[in-house]
């Protein structure tokens, strides 16, 4: 990121601290989140995942971290009000936590979602060796890419989100990837710096992981986001923290999609630490289809 945008980027982290910092609501395990606007005139994916991993995380011991995550995407969320973040205590155990939320608009789910915590542990391991990657302080920034574009979303990309994002495969936010394959590369880190709390790490993490998930299933298809012609919508997303990671460093997201039939897509992303660890596994299926353009 070029040193002029670098004071927005650390604005819009500290905006985005405070999104996630969900706050106490009138019941018992509830709490209470705003929204920000996105590319989308509707809620963020990531931002309610996010939020919802939060309240989830505030009714577990401090020692307990999330290792998984599975929610549904049910209705699109009103920008314009509040989200009620409901917390179901459904498990604590020798070792483990299980929490169920609810993220509610007008007292209907918005997004349904399963927590797990874990107090760390030894076992066995193993993981998938990171591949090979330049370094991401030498690709282009987005305000590199799209600085000089005269497009709103474009200038969001640029200059009003919060991560340092680097393309190692060529962006298709203007042009298809050529040739057309399931498979996309990207560094990315939270442009400013945060505390060492696991669960913010975790929580921006799930933040970033609906960045560009859905993109293989494009790229396979040669389509681009400005000219797809698809209707796009997430439906599900899953998540597991392997090993520990922090979100203010670079990780290499590896996305590759392996199906794609009825309407839908699906989307997998590895995300693997700059010393390269595998710290993250991510799984979302989005619909695609065909906008009717009569």
């Amino acid at each position: 990121m070029t040193e002029s945008t670098l004071p927005r980027a650390v604005e819009r982290t500290t905006a985005l601290l405070d999104l996630l910092d969900v706050k106490p609501g009138d019941a018992a395990d509830t709490f209470v989140a705003r929204s920000e606007r996105h590319t989308a005139p509707r809620v963020f994916g990531g931002q309610v995942l996010g939020q919802a991993l939060m309240a989830a995380g505030r009714t577990v011991a401090a020692e307990r971290l999330p290792h998984s995550l599975h929610g549904y995407f049910l209705r699109p969320g009103d920008l314009d009000q509040p989200i009620v973040l409901a917390v179901e205590r459904l498990r604590d155990g020798r070792s483990l936590s299980a929490r169920r939320v609810h993220a509610l608009q007008d007292e209907v789910p918005i997004l349904s979602m399963i927590a797990s915590f874990q107090v760390a542990a030894d076992g066995v391991e193993h993981a998938d060796a990171m591949p090979a990657a330049p370094d991401p302080l030498s690709l282009p920034s987005m305000a590199d890419l799209y600085g000089e574009i005269d497009h709103d979303n474009a200038r969001h990309w640029a200059y009003s989100q919060p991560l340092d994002l680097r393309f190692v495969t060529p962006s298709i936010f203007l042009a298809p990837q050529d040739p057309p394959a399931p498979d996309s590369m990207a560094w990315w880190r939270l442009a400013g710096g945060i505390d060492d709390d696991p669960l913010l790490h975790a929580a921006v993490a799930t933040y970033a992981s609906d960045y560009g998930i859905l993109e293989p299933v494009l790229r396979a298809h040669g389509r681009s986001w400005l000219a797809s012609g698809l209707s796009i919508a997430s439906i599900d997303h899953a998540m597991w923290f392997h090993r520990p990671f922090r979100a203010d460093d670079w990780l290499l997201s590896v996305t590759h999609s392996p199906s794609a039939s009825a309407s839908r897509g699906l989307n997998n992303a590895r995300m693997f630490s700059r010393d390269g660890r595998l710290a993250i596994s991510v799984a979302q299926e989005g619909l695609y289809r065909e906008r009717d353009l009569t």
